[in-house]
Parts: C-alpha cells; sequence; structure tokens
C-alpha cells in the first residue's frame, strides 16, 4: 500500500503524458491509425502482463500484416511512450528525494547530506574532516562513444517536459495555471511527434564537441561549484575550533571529445583546437554574464561601506570612468574586470557574443589571476560587514574560476600503442639513430628511448619527410603543447595508451611528448603531462603489476612521475576485457590487478589514481557509480579517482540538473568512504580462492561459445541489428578497429550495444551460470554457503550480482528466440541460441541459489516497477524490428524499412536505457 501510495504521482504522470500523446496521434495521424496503436498497446499490455496467448497471437498477426508506413508510425509511436515515461520517472526520483528531505528522513549514504551525518555519528572534527577531503579529487570524464542515439534537439523537448511536469506539483496551482501548463505541454508532445528522432548525417567530432558541451549548460557548470559550497557549509557544522582551511577542488570534469584519436582518423590537430577553443569560449560566456550580472547587484556606494586597499586598487585600476559610478566601486572593479576578461579572450582567439567591455585593459595572465581578482572583492565584502552578499553570486562564480579556469575540462589524448610504435620508429630511422626500430627487443627498445629521453636533440627535422600518419600525430602534440601553455596545466594533464603491454609503449609516449616540449629531457626528465597506459585485455591486466614494477625501476620514469607529484595514473579497461574473458573474469580480474598494483605503488612510494574506463552497461562495466567505487579492493581508491561517462548514459544521469547534481554528490561521497575503507587488503582468502575457481570455469564456458563455436560471428552478425547500428549516424568513429568480420576487431560499444537490442544481453551474465554450477560440483552445501557469506559480506560479490541481477532482470530469451529466425543456418542458429539458454538457466539458478532472493530486483522495487511497466511497450518495438529486418535482408530497400530499423533501434535504447 505505501509504495502504491508512493508511486501515485508517478502514475498520474505517466497517464497525463500517455493521455497527451493519444491526442497528438489523432490530431496529426487520424483517428484510425490512434485506434491501431491503442489495439496494439492494449494487446501487448495483455499478452506480457497477463500471459494471455490469444492476445499474444492476436499481437503478432497484427503487426505481422502492418504495411511499412504503418510499422515507422507505430514504432514512433511506442518509442515517443518510452521518452515520456523516462521523463515522469525521471522527476519522480527528484520528486521522492525532495520529500524525503522535507520529512527528515534519514539521508541517503550516497549524497553529501549522508556523509557528514556520518561523519558526526563517527565523531570527525572539522580538522579531520578537512584533511580527508583534500586528498580528494573526482574526475568524471566524458566520452563521445557512440550509443547516444538522442538528438540534441529532441533532449532539449524532452526537458522542458521536464520542466513543466515540475511546475504541475506545485500545491498551490489555480485551474487556470493548470490548464495553461498542460496546454503548454500538449504543445511539447506535438513538437517532438513532429521533431525528426534520427540523425539525417553522421555525427563529426564537431558535433560531439557541441553534444559533449551541452551538458555544462545543462548541469556542470552550475552544479559542480554549488556541490563543493555545500560541501564547505558541511565541514563547517563539524566540530572544531579552528576554521576549516579553504577547500581545494575535489571534482572536476574530464573530456576525451576532441582527443580521443584510438581508431578515430576524424579527431585531428584541428579537431582538438576546435574543441579547446569551444571550451574557453563556454567558460567565457559564463564569466561574462555571471560578472555582469555580479555588478547589477553590487551597486554599494562607497560612501557608506569599508573597502579594503586591494579593493580600492582594483576599483581605481577599472577603465570605468562614468560619472555615474565614481561612488560604486563595486561595479567599477567588476567593469574592469569584465574588460580583463574580454581582452583575455581576444587574446586566445574565441569568439564573444556578450556586450562589449567600457574601456580597454589587459588581459589576465592566467586563471588565477582572474580569480584573485574575485577573491578581492570577497575579502572586501567580508571586512565591510557584508558576508551575506558575499555568499550568494560571488561564492559560485570564485569558485568556477578555480574549477574550470579558461579551459572549462581537461581534455585526455588517447592513442593506440601500435600508432605510437610506427611514429617512433619512422622519426628514429629519418634521425638516423636506428634503422629498424621494430625488430628492435624489449630491453633494446627500452635503452634506446631512455637514451632520447636524455638529449635535448630532437628526432624530428625539418628536412625530413614524414608519412601522413606520423605527420598527423606531431601535430596533435604540438597543438596539445599550445593548449597547455595558453589555457595552463590544468588544459590538458594526461596520455592514455590503449593497449599498452609493455614499459616500450610508455617510454615511446614519452619521447613523443618531449618532442612536443611536453617533456624536458636530461637524465632525469621531467614531465608536464602524464603517461597513462590502459590496460584492456585479460592478459594485459595479469601482466599489470609486473608492468608498472619495472616502469617505477627506471630512473627515468620515477623522474618524470616525481616530477607530477609522485602520483601516477593506471587505467582499466572495462569493455574489452569483458569482450576478452567474459563478464565474471572481467570482473575478477580487473580486481585483482587493482590489489595487486595498490601493492607495487607502494612499494615504489608512489601515489596510485585508477582511471576507470566503465561503459553505460553492465557489459562494459557499467551499473550505479556509488555501489561500484565501494565495491573497489580495499585501499584502491587513495582520494583521486577518475571514470568515463559514456554514450546515453551522460543524458540520463546529467542532462536533467536536478538528477546530475545528485549523481555528481554520490561519486564524491563514494569516492570519500572508499578512501576511508581501511578493511586489511588480505581479508577474505576464501571468497577470492572461490572467485578464481568460479572465475575459471565461467571464462572457459564464455570463451567456449564466443571465440571456439564455428560459425558463432556469422550467428552474432546474423541474429542482432548489428549492421544496422553501424550505419546509425550516431558517432564519428568506425565500428570496428579494422575491416573485418572478427569477433576481436570489432568495438566492444556495438558489440554490447547489439545484444541489448535483441533482449539477450549477453555481455552482462554468459558465464556465471557455468562458473557457479563447476564450484558447486566441486564443494557441495558447503560451497553454496560460502557463496551465500560473499554475498552477504563482500561488495565486490555484491555488486557484481547486483549488476548481473538487472541485466537478467531486463533480458528475455522469448522475445531473443525470434532474432535467431535471422538466421539462415537453422541448424547453427539452434545450437548457438541452445547454449545461451541453457547457460541463462544456469545463471538464474545460480544467482537464486546464493541470494535466497524469492524474485529479480527485490531490493530495488523502482527499478522493478520500471521494467513491468515498459516492457509491454517494448514488445512491439522488438517485433517489429525483427520483422523489418526479415524484409530489409530480403531485399526490401525502401526508406521507410531502413528508417523504421533505426527507429526500432532508437526507441529500445530509449526504453531500456542503459544498452549500451
Amino acid at each position: 500500500m505505501g509504495t502504491h501510495h508512493k508511486d501515485a504521482a508517478l502514475a498520474d504522470d505517466i497517464r497525463l503524458l500517455g493521455r497527451i500523446l493519444g491526442d497528438t496521434l489523432k490530431l496529426h495521424e487520424g483517428e484510425a491509425t490512434y485506434e491501431l496503436i491503442e489495439t496494439i498497446r492494449r494487446l501487448a499490455v495483455a499478452s506480457r502482463r497477463l500471459e494471455d496467448v490469444a492476445s499474444r497471437r492476436a499481437l503478432t498477426q497484427t503487426l505481422d500484416a502492418l504495411a511499412d508506413d504503418q510499422a515507422v508510425i507505430v514504432v514512433r509511436a511506442f518509442s515517443h511512450f518510452s521518452l515520456l515515461a523516462n521523463i515522469a520517472e525521471d522527476r519522480h526520483h527528484i520528486r521522492r528525494h525532495r520529500e524525503n528531505r522535507r520529512q527528515g528522513s534519514r539521508p541517503l549514504a550516497s549524497t553529501l547530506r549522508g556523509l557528514f551525518a556520518d561523519a558526526l555519528v563517527a565523531g570527525a572534527t572539522r580538522s579531520q574532516g578537512a584533511a580527508t577531503l583534500a586528498r580528494v579529487r573526482v574526475t568524471p570524464v566524458l566520452t563521445a562513444h557512440p550509443t547516444e542515439v538522442q538528438r540534441r534537439s529532441t533532449l532539449d523537448v524532452q526537458l522542458a517536459i521536464a520542466d513543466r511536469l515540475v511546475a504541475l506539483d506545485r500545491a498551490d496551482l489555480l485551474d487556470d495555471e493548470r490548464q495553461a501548463i498542460e496546454e503548454d505541454l500538449r504543445r511539447l508532445v506535438a513538437t517532438l511527434w513532429q521533431t525528426r528522432m534520427l540523425r539525417a548525417v553522421k555525427l563529426g567530432v564537431k558535433d560531439e564537441i557541441e553534444n559533449a558541451l551541452a551538458y555544462f549548460d545543462y548541469t556542470f557548470i552550475d552544479a559542480v561549484p554549488r556541490i563543493h559550497a555545500e560541501i564547505e557549509d558541511w565541514l563547517a557544522h563539524l566540530p572544531g575550533g579552528e576554521p576549516a582551511p579553504a577547500l581545494p577542488t575535489v571534482l572536476a570534469i574530464g573530456s576525451w571529445v576532441g582527443g580521443d584519436r584510438d581508431g578515430n582518423p576524424f579527431v585531428t590537430a584541428e579537431m582538438l583546437a576546435h574543441a579547446f577553443r569551444r571550451q574557453a569560449e563556454i567558460a567565457f560566456d559564463h564569466y561574462f554574464a555571471q560578472v555582469h550580472a555580479l555588478g547589477a547587484e553590487l551597486p554599494i556606494s562607497g560612501l557608506w561601506v569599508r573597502l579594503t586597499p586591494a579593493m580600492a586598487a582594483l576599483a581605481e585600476a577599472s577603465p570605468d570612468r562614468s560619472p555615474f559610478r565614481q561612488d560604486e566601486p563595486y561595479r567599477r572593479a567588476l567593469t574592469g574586470v569584465f574588460a580583463r576578461l574580454a581582452a583575455t579572450a581576444t587574446a586566445l582567439g574565441l569568439r564573444r557574443e556578450h556586450r562589449t567591455a567600457v574601456g580597454e585593459a589587459p588581459p589576465y595572465p592566467d586563471a588565477a589571476a582572474f580569480a584573485d581578482d574575485l577573491d578581492v572583492i570577497d575579502t572586501s565584502l567580508r571586512a565591510g560587514g557584508s558576508p551575506l552578499l558575499a555568499e550568494g553570486r560571488l561564492r559560485q562564480l570564485r569558485r568556477a574560476a578555480r574549477i574550470f579556469g579558461f579551459h572549462l575540462a581537461t581534455v585526455d589524448l588517447r592513442q593506440n600503442a601500435d600508432v605510437h610504435e610506427q611514429v617512433v620508429a619512422e622519426l628514429l630511422r629519418e634521425a638516423r639513430v636506428a634503422p629498424d626500430y621494430l625488430a628492435l627487443g624489449e630491453p633494446a627498445r627500452q635503452a634506446l628511448l631512455r637514451a632520447e629521453l636524455a638529449t635535448p636533440r630532437p628526432l624530428r627535422s625539418p628536412f625530413a619527410t614524414l608519412s601522413d600518419l606520423a605527420e598527423g600525430e606531431l601535430a596533435i602534440l604540438a597543438e596539445a603543447a599550445r593548449a597547455h601553455a595558453r589555457l595552463g596545466p590544468e588544459a590538458i594533464r594526461q596520455y592514455v595508451i590503449s593497449k599498452a603491454e609493455s614499459v616500450s609503449d610508455l617510454l615511446e609516449v614519452a619521447v613523443l611528448l618531449k618532442e612536443a616540449g611536453l617533456v624536458v629531457p636530461g637524465e632525469r626528465p621531467a614531465a608536464k603531462v602524464q603517461v597513462v597506459p590502459l590496460f584492456e585485455t585479460i592478459g594485459d591486466l595479469r601482466q599489470a603489476p609486473a608492468t608498472m614494477r619495472e616502469w617505477f625501476a627506471l630512473p627515468e620514469a620515477r623522474s618524470m612521475v616525481a616530477s607530477l607529484g609522485d602520483a601516477q595514473e593506471v587505467m582499466l579497461g572495462y569493455s574489452d576485457s569483458n569482450k576478452d574473458g567474459g563478464y565474471v573474469t572481467s570482473n575478477w580480474e580487473l580486481y585483482k590487478a587493482e590489489t595487486e598494483l595498490v601493492g607495487v605503488f607502494r612499494a615504489a612510494g608512489v601515489r596510485l589514481r585508477f582511471f576507470h574506463g566503465r561503459g553505460g552497461t553492465v557489459g562494459r562495466g557499467g551499473g550505479p557509480s556509488y555501489d561500484a567505487i565501494l565495491a573497489q579492493p580495499p585501499g584502491s581508491v587513495q582520494g583521486e579517482l577518475r571514470l568515463t561517462e559514456q554514450g546515453e548514459v551522460i543524458a540520463s544521469k546529467y542532462a536533467n540538473r536536478d538528477i546530475g547534481r545528485r549523481n555528481l554528490e554520490a561519486l564524491v561521497a563514494a569516492t570519500v568512504r572508499a578512501t576511508l575503507d581501511e578493511a586489511p587488503a588480505g581479508a577474505h582468502a576464501d571468497f577470492h580462492a572461490a572467485m578464481e575457481e568460479i572465475s575459471a570455469a565461467a571464462m572457459a564456458a564464455y570463451r567456449g561459445l564466443v571465440y571456439e563455436t564455428p560459425g558463432f560471428a556469422d550467428y552474432f552478425r546474423a541474429s542482432t541489428p548489428i549492421r544496422e547500428i553501424a550505419e546509425l549516424n550516431i558517432g564519428s568513429r568506425p565500428a570496428s578497429r579494422k575491416p573485418s568480420q572478427r569477433i576481436e576487431d570489432l568495438r566492444a560499444i556495438p558489440w554490447v550495444f547489439s545484444w541489448a537490442q535483441c533482449r539477450v544481453m549477453l555481455p552482462g551474465w554468459y558465464g556465471f551460470g557455468s562458473g557457479v554450477e563447476a564450484f558447486l560440483a566441486r564443494h557441495g552445501e558447503d560451497g553454496r554457503r560460502l557463496l551465500a557469506g560473499m554475498w552477504r559480506d563482500w561488495p565486490f560479490f555484491r555488486a557484481m550480482l547486483s549488476n548481473l541481477e538487472m541485466l537478467l532482470a531486463k533480458a528475455d530469451l522469448s522475445v531473443a528466440a525470434r532474432y535467431k529466425e535471422l538466421v539462415e543456418d537453422q541448424r547453427l542458429a539452434d545450437e548457438v541460441f541452445g547454449r545461451i539458454r541453457r547457460e541463462m538457466d544456469l545463471t538464474v539458478r545460480a544467482f537464486f541459489a546464493i541470494t535466497a532472493n524469492e524474485g529479480f530486483l527485490a531490493g530495488n522495487p523502482a527499478l522493478a516497477r520500471s521494467i513491468r511497466n515498459r516492457f509491454p511497450y517494448l514488445d512491439p518495438l522488438n517485433h517489429l524490428q525483427v520483422e523489418l529486418l526479415k524484409r530489409y535482408r530480403a531485399g526490401d530497400s525502401a526508406p521507410k524499412v531502413h528508417r523504421g530499423i533505426h527507429l526500432t533501434i532508437n526507441g529500445l535504447a530509449a526504453g531500456l536505457r542503459n544498452s549500451g
């Protein structure tokens, strides 16, 4: 009863939006089309919720009989319902969160309120809290990985609908006000219905840059400074006589968009320069608007307030000589700040759309000087008895200047180790240093590269003719060096090496950075940018501790690490390790690698920072970020943590400002809690031994299906919409690393995305059932009790099973069975699908045997309700996707068939949410 009552407002919102969508269909598509869609809806609901066989048969017949144009409209209708349901659910999450706060409920552990409430209970002092936070720096990193199928045009309309739903929640609404809001909703839904859901052309890198920057407007540029202010306020509530020291930046935003070249030939030096320029323009637009607004808010007369000498000097330095503002020092000072910002923007070559400055002023040398001027204003207001005036917009702007600087977001460079190897070999050959670098063994390569780091002589000569590949890579590095110099060291801090396997892979990048001036040569070289290995495959993860131990043993490497504050970052790849070894083994090898790396770094005296390359769905390391951080091995979260935010998950987490702020809070809260985790690293030896056994059997089952079954790649490409996904205009990067049909060469993103579309979700669970079955065959009931204890007491195992449970709840092999009809070789189809079904049965049995749960998602009723409500609306989309794929692959090249397939992909991605 209680849950039903709590969800009543959600049901009301969904009914309202559904009714408006129905009215929109009647208006724009006609009564007959509306009745057809309503018939399909009723049959789908009866078929799914009532398990009515007659309804299922009637639904199949109705959908199979649709003409192409009818199929497209039906797909659009059910896709739009999923979008509207997502809006209502997101709104309801915010509503419930606010209601809990109003009622004084115990704050969630994942919020800052919960974190500091627990700190108070534990007796933490202000100085202890400040010391912990001084170690913390959390950086979500936006990527352009192509699983976001929504256009920004449709996303903006959805945000406007969400805004109108918020307005409907007001308790004091008058009838005419409610009617006006509902009319707004009708206009917005009509706009959404008539807006093209699919992109007409393929995204370019510039488009991906703009898409990423939209989230600063939506959330980051407002929420990140506010979170810092909230932390400062909570810190002040902790007991302690001394005021807390200034809070350093604990949360910042990173980006790969414009700097990630791994497999994307369209990311060039020109694109990197464009990314930096557009980011700076967003930052400056914000500063211009806020400084102008502050001037309007602070018309304080110098006749009535005391000024600090620094404040008086700042006002006097302003070019503002208007007689109307001569006694308004704060306005004059801010006019001067505006003028200096304008001069800085001009010097940086930025486009400006704001009002012009009142006079000439020198540009700021860096963002710190801009922040210092704001601090002068703050200090003067407080000294003059006006701390309230310093606490509003000025406080947020001061923090924004420190966080975002002139760069807005730190951009990582990323490239594959194979490319670096080729470029370095070419440079060494042209410089007459080594005629055939590629023929050298690892020790000889290291010796040669270390010698290059010691000499100030560059390898590149203006007289040498280099390949386009080498020229392009060196141009990227030169552009990075320019950005580093112009926008500050925070503009670019990391260079990520994909497929890192050896120490020479790291040294090659250090040599290339030296060519651009980002590594200073010498016997003890110093680095301005960190070289970050990305360990992706199961083999690379197992080798990672030895690789890093060997890296730290080199004096040159240790010197570069020391020059960057004795911290070294390591990136872990979730997607490719999953595709390589399966869900269970990927999770376990990542955990083991982290545990061993903690020991390697401790022995080397180096601070460890992990960068988690997590995807949107469980098959690529996704799932709730808060739980994932707490499930890391003890000692592996040492204050600093970076993680990727990818694809459609960026929109679901950060398009809505309230939800975005909660997600950012959760990242900070989890990182602080994990940093304070003092559990001994060697605990649970019996748990680890059990995982080792389960992982070995799970990997054998997974690789036995995916890599050792003849014809499996053919089955995958026929039974999923992988070919059609590759045709979607959702990203600039090709779907495969090489022009090949092999699973090994397919990128992890379309691999996972395809399995989600056909509702198998294979990368997020396959192998677990076989692993547990083999373990229980050896250990019997004692083994089952041990696994139950692991579920109860080990955060890692619990998080792994919780994520697996979510995908088992979303998977539906009765739907997936229709996709095997797309495979021409029926013997192959029956064999592969039969193995998938058997493994699914084993996995479900194993899950319930371990957890003793009575059903899926017993601990997450909100998600269970969401899945239950939306499944009937996904079934027609899956059915029509199969039907349209049959027509298309049989030679029906009608544009509506092709468009219809792409619309089903869009609709299913929206309905499943974290599908890629």
